[in-house]
């Protein structure tokens, strides 16, 4: 083997560099939380737990969930951080599946405050992808994790959307809300995405579906919806609190379903899961 590449900065030992997790410490099965604090709450939410860390912004749990081990990990604000998540998790895991559970602002006035989003593809206007990816390429959804989140939605009781989310850079003026001391270039951002059937704005998917799918590993998202851009209604912290907890729960409920998929596909001998596969 030859020398390795100067460019890349190597971590003493096998521990990452960021997120501090080493081989053995993640499950294949891995939730993404924006919020490093939400990472405890979901924790308790498991069977057990064998596993905390917590680094930077980066904090991470492993444990058990009704016989299958799962891990989270938090991400923090941005593409930015998906990027330096996503390729230090890629170095210590064999093929993972990420969910990825976050807030969302939702531009459709059916959508309502505390329903869930479940994203079929990204509109990239961030720029971390483009240093991997054509600007033309597109940020979609693994189809089973799509079909895993609708099922799990329907499981745990939440309501939830299926469609198109826009990845911003920011949250004020990059989602085209007004800033009074600033000035921004695009007032209408949010009613010209919702005119081309957008359904939500957050600030992470884009960037795991597209770094994910490069490393031919399955990812899905769903959002709850803490804001309602057509009316300006934002919930309060009891109903962010509740539609968090609902998102979390159908994130898990769809790592679980995707790993049954897994072993059905397998007995079946199938190249790709199928919703026939596990009936009689």
């Amino acid at each position: 083997m030859g020398a390795p590449d100067r460019r890349i900065t190597l971590p003493e030992g096998e521990r990452q560099y960021h997120i501090d997790l080493a081989p053995g410490e993640l499950a294949e099965h891995i939730l993404l939380p924006g919020d490093p604090d939400r990472t405890e709450r979901i924790a308790a939410m498991l069977d057990s737990v064998e596993l905390r860390r917590r680094h930077r912004e980066f904090s991470s749990v492993t444990g058990m969930l009704r016989g299958r081990r799962v891990s989270v990990v938090a991400t923090g604000i941005g593409t930015d951080n998906v990027e330096i998540v996503l390729a230090e998790i890629l170095a210590i895991t064999h093929r993972p599946t990420f969910i990825r559970v976050g807030s969302c602002g939702v531009l459709r006035e059916e959508i309502g405050l505390g329903d869930l989003v479940i994203t079929t593809g990204a509109v990239r206007l961030e720029a971390t992808t483009r240093y991997f990816v054509h600007e033309a390429y597109p940020a979609v959804a693994d189809y089973a994790a799509v079909a895993a989140l609708v099922e799990a939605a329907a499981r745990v009781g939440r309501r939830a959307h299926v469609g198109i989310t826009a990845t911003a850079p920011g949250f004020y003026g990059a989602q085209g809300r007004p800033i009074p001391q600033l000035p921004i270039r695009f007032p209408h951002f949010a009613e010209e995405m919702a005119s081309q059937g957008v359904l939500n704005f957050e600030m992470e998917a884009s960037a795991l579906l597209v770094l994910a799918g490069l490393a031919g590993c399955r990812a899905g998202v769903v959002c709850a919806a803490y804001a309602q851009r057509t009316s300006g209604r934002f919930l309060d912290a009891d109903g962010r609190r509740a539609a968090e907890e609902g998102c979390v729960r159908t994130g898990l409920e769809a790592l679980l379903i995707l790993a049954a998929m897994d072993e059905e596909q397998a007995a079946a001998g199938a190249p790709a899961w199928h919703p026939g596969l596990g009936r009689p």
